[in-house]
């Protein structure tokens, strides 16, 4: 189970810093929110009702007394920023010392000082809540607690019936990702390679024979030889031989959501000479 708690701050850049205070700690804590004269409907002329929820629409456990509620939306009238929170339950101690912590505003303290300067906090009407569900600076503490039936224009007794409902959504979330990327790298390569290389050799043979008409004697003449050799050529070719391929897949599961959902309850005691309607059911 969550609660909800809240913060009242003078500035933006004080709920701002409440805000990653809170986020930097161990507690858990969701569905953080500034509200301010910005919020979607914020009304500088009206207070909310139970009707019409204005700013508290966001708010997922907007569950304050009429008063406190109305406190908070003056102290945004008057240039402030409310922090809500969705707070687990065994963290909701821990959430309020950290904003306890930050430059939260007081704000029991504060509305005293808004009523010695004529402010006056509007009366409950019709419809007000059942259950105050939240926590404030000053008190430090969370609880849940239950008001007095209204009576309306015609002078009935009411006692409103609440029932909550577990609305399940979907969002998404980062599951992690994979980088691929392609890097050049060298690798020494030895070949042998058989090469022929060509050499001119000049020698001179002592001879002793009589001379012949083929010797051509006493004939100037010239002889030129050429050497020629082998040497490597190195080339490179190029081939593809292996390709890596990236790409998602997806899929589905079946999450099982196990919550509790609260709804109140009337238990009559009838009096003798009194009348109930016997076609009411619990």
């Amino acid at each position: 189970m969550t609660r909800t708690v809240t913060a009242l701050f003078d500035k933006r850049s004080d709920a701002e810093a409440a805000e990653n205070r809170l986020k930097a700690s161990n507690v858990d804590a969701g569905h953080i929110r500034i509200h301010d004269q910005s919020t979607p409907g914020y009304s500088a002329d009206k207070n909310s009702t139970h009707a019409d929820v204005g700013m508290w629409a966001s708010v997922k456990n907007a569950f304050l007394p009429d008063e406190d509620r109305h406190t908070y939306e003056e102290g945004v009238r008057r240039g402030g920023c409310l922090l809500t929170a969705d707070v687990g339950e065994e963290h909701v101690e821990e959430a309020v010392k950290v904003l306890e912590e930050a430059d939260t505003v007081d704000i029991d303290e504060r509305s005293n000082q808004w009523r010695q300067s004529g402010w006056e906090a509007p009366a409950a009407g019709a419809g007000a809540a059942s259950y105050a569900y939240g926590a404030d600076k000053s008190s430090a503490k969370t609880g849940l607690g239950t008001d007095y039936a209204d009576t309306n224009a015609s002078g009935e007794q009411v006692v409103p019936i609440v029932e909550e409902q577990l609305v399940v959504g979907k969002r998404e979330v980062d599951r992690g990702g994979a980088r691929v990327r392609s890097y050049v790298t060298e690798t020494p390569v030895h070949e042998q390679i058989k090469l022929r290389d060509e050499k001119i050799n000049v020698q001179r043979r002592a001879v002793d024979r009589p001379i012949t008409d083929a010797d051509d004697a006493f004939r100037e003449r010239t002889i030129d030889m050429t050497a020629t050799g082998e040497e490597a050529v190195v080339g490179k070719t190029a081939r593809v031989v292996e390709e890596v391929v990236v790409f998602k897949t997806s899929g589905s599961h079946v999450e099982q959501i196990d919550d509790t959902v609260r709804r109140t309850d009337v238990e009559i005691d009838e009096d003798k000479g009194s009348s109930v309607d016997p076609t009411y059911k619990r």
